[in-house]
């Protein structure tokens, strides 16, 4: 008898991690690193997010913040007031759930009361006012590891064992959301490339994703259009796609089960075909 896939449970329900899933990026900023400004009103965000969902994406993440390398923080009131209408509206317009992007717990609390199913905290939960968010609201969430913060991030990344340290840092946190409440199955691991790590750190963590897929969460990855790409040829953001794809691919391969992206129609299709090579389908 096959055994029985994987779920992650959310808010409103559960997400079945049967194949691969791709999540959408919906960047409602000015200054993100790849889109800052092209989604930025709440017309243009709304539509964006729609043509996603059309494309194949299983989820939306939703940020009103940029937390690209160097980037400043900004208020909770002007953060909620770049993503409240755009989460009320698409909460109401698209079947897939929504993932809050944020590392402030009342953003997230207004977000999940607005119609968002899951939080996505790139500082890893360590506030534990987010705890309690995510823990009375019985949103799903992503715990994800990040050095620093993202203004200082990238100032010269050390580890002893970068996947060791990440593993262990996420360990911690899934423990803190268990005990505050959260159930197991409703936590996802992200092991944050690109936050606060160099290139070869990046390398090491997607080479070795089998050891954070043994800490027994679904296993979340976004390596979409990130400047550790450049390495292997191509300009700015938007010439990363054949790296993005290559390095989701093999994310995949390595137990990945979401991943989180910019480009959902292109990735939807590599990742459906990485999944019928790994399970050896007939076409």
């Amino acid at each position: 008898m096959a055994e029985a896939a994987r779920v992650w449970r959310h808010r409103t329900g559960e997400i079945v991690l049967d194949r691969t899933r791709v999540m959408g990026i919906l960047n409602v900023t000015p200054d993100s690193f790849s889109d800052g400004g092209r989604y930025f009103e709440p017309d243009a965000a709304l539509r964006h997010g729609i043509e996603l969902v059309e494309q194949g994406a299983d989820l939306l993440d939703i940020g009103g913040e940029s937390t690209r390398p160097g980037s400043d923080a900004v208020s909770a009131e002007e953060e909620w007031r770049r993503i409240g209408t755009v989460i009320r509206d698409l909460a109401v317009k698209v079947d897939v759930p929504l993932s809050i992007d944020t590392m402030k717990a009342a953003v997230a609390a207004k977000a999940i009361d607005a119609g968002a199913s899951l939080v996505n905290d790139v500082s890893g939960v360590r506030d534990p006012a987010m705890v309690r968010a995510v823990a009375e609201r019985k949103a799903g969430v992503v715990v994800m590891h990040m050095a620093g913060n993202p203004k200082t991030m990238q100032e010269h990344p050390h580890y002893a064992d970068v996947v060791r340290e990440v593993g262990a840092f996420l360990t911690d946190r899934i423990r803190t959301l268990e005990v505050a409440g959260v159930r197991s199955d409703a936590i996802a691991v992200d092991p944050g490339v690109g936050f606060g790590k160099t290139p070869d750190h990046n390398l090491t963590i997607l080479g070795h994703l089998d050891r954070i897929v043994d800490l027994g969460h679904p296993v979340v990855v976004g390596v979409s259009r990130k400047s550790f790409l450049e390495k292997f040829g191509g300009g700015g953001p938007g010439e990363r796609l054949s790296g993005s794809l290559a390095a989701a691919t093999f994310a995949v391969t390595k137990g990945a089960q979401v991943v989180r992206v910019h480009d959902v129609r292109e990735t939807v299709r590599a990742v459906r075909v990485t999944d019928a090579l790994r399970r050896g389908e007939k076409l």
